[in-house]
C-alpha cells in the first residue's frame, strides 16, 4: 500500500467518517472472462479486503457495503444459493483477520430472511468482533431502503398510538433515530462501481446530502488506489448543505 499517498490524504484532514459502497459489476466481470457469475463475486472478496484495509489505514470510522439487496432474492436460485454459501465461507475465513485489525462487524437489513447457516455465521462473527474499537464494517444484507423507511414509519405510528411520542414531535432527527443506522452518522461519501448512475434502493434517507462518486471500474477490479481516488475526489469538494459558499465556515470546506 502506498504509504506516502496515505500520508498526503490524511494531511488534508477531511477524511470522510462514513463511506458507503455499492459493489456493482461482479457478474459482468465474470461474463467478460467467460466465467460463471459467482466467480466475479469471489474475486470481489479481494476488493473488500483491500478496501477494508485502506479505510482502516485512513481512519475511516464506518464502511457500509451493499452486500445483498432484498431485490437480489429474485435472481436465479442457483446464484442466490452460491452467494449465501460465499457469504458463510467469507465470514468464517475473515473473522481472524478482521479481529487482528480491530474491525467491528455490524449488519443492517432483514437478517432473519437469510438461510440459517449464513445467518448464524454472520451473527456469530458480529458477536466475536463486538468489542473491537476500530473501523466499523457494516454489511447491508437483504436490505431495502424503502422497506427500512416503511418499518420506521410503522414503529413511529405504534409509539404514537401508545402515547410514547406526540405527532408534533416527529421531525428528521426522530425519524433518523428509528432507522437501522440510528447509531452511526449518515454517509459522507457513496462510491458506486461499474458506472451505473443510480442508488438502487440503498440508504435512501441517509444519502440526502452524501457526496457521490461513480467509477466505471467493475467491483472485482477495485483496489486500494481506486479507493484513494474516491477519497481524493471527496476532498476537493465543498459541502454546502443548501448554503452558499460564503456561509460555510472554512473548517467545513473541502479543498
Amino acid at each position: 500500500m502506498d504509504s506516502l499517498r496515505i500520508k498526503n490524504i490524511k494531511k488534508c484532514n477531511t477524511i470522510p467518517e462514513h463511506v458507503a459502497i455499492i459493489m456493482d459489476g461482479n457478474g459482468r466481470w465474470a461474463q467478460k472472462r467467460g466465467l460463471q457469475r459467482i466467480e466475479g463475486h469471489k474475486e470481489g472478496i479481494n476488493s473488500v479486503r483491500a478496501v477494508v484495509e485502506a479505510a482502516g489505514e485512513l481512519g475511516v470510522k464506518v464502511l457500509t457495503l451493499y452486500t445483498f439487496s432484498s431485490e437480489n432474492w429474485s435472481r436465479p436460485k442457483q446464484e442466490v444459493s452460491a452467494l449465501m454459501s460465499l457469504l458463510l465461507t467469507t465470514v468464517r475465513e475473515e473473522v481472524d483477520e478482521l479481529n487482528s485489525k480491530n474491525v467491528r462487524l455490524t449488519a443492517i437489513g432483514d437478517i432473519n430472511s437469510l438461510p440459517i447457516a449464513p445467518r448464524l455465521g454472520v451473527l456469530s462473527t458480529i458477536k466475536r468482533l463486538e468489542k473491537n474499537t476500530g473501523l466499523v464494517l457494516n454489511l447491508a444484507l437483504s436490505y431495502s431502503g424503502r422497506q427500512e423507511i416503511v418499518q420506521s414509519v410503522k414503529k413511529i405510528s405504534q409509539d404514537v398510538k401508545n402515547g410514547l411520542i406526540s405527532p408534533e414531535n416527529i421531525d428528521e432527527e426522530l425519524i433518523s433515530s428509528y432507522l437501522e443506522t440510528h447509531d452511526i452518522k449518515d454517509p459522507d461519501l457513496l462510491i458506486r462501481t461499474s458506472g451505473e448512475m443510480r442508488i438502487s434502493n440503498f440508504l435512501l434517507w441517509q444519502l440526502a446530502y452524501t457526496e457521490l462518486y461513480i467509477t466505471d471500474i467493475l467491483w472485482p477490479d477495485f483496489r486500494e488506489d481506486d479507493f484513494f481516488d474516491a477519497i481524493e475526489s471527496y476532498q476537493k469538494r465543498e459541502r454546502r448543505f443548501g448554503k452558499v459558499g460564503d456561509q460555510v465556515p472554512k473548517k467545513d470546506l473541502i479543498s
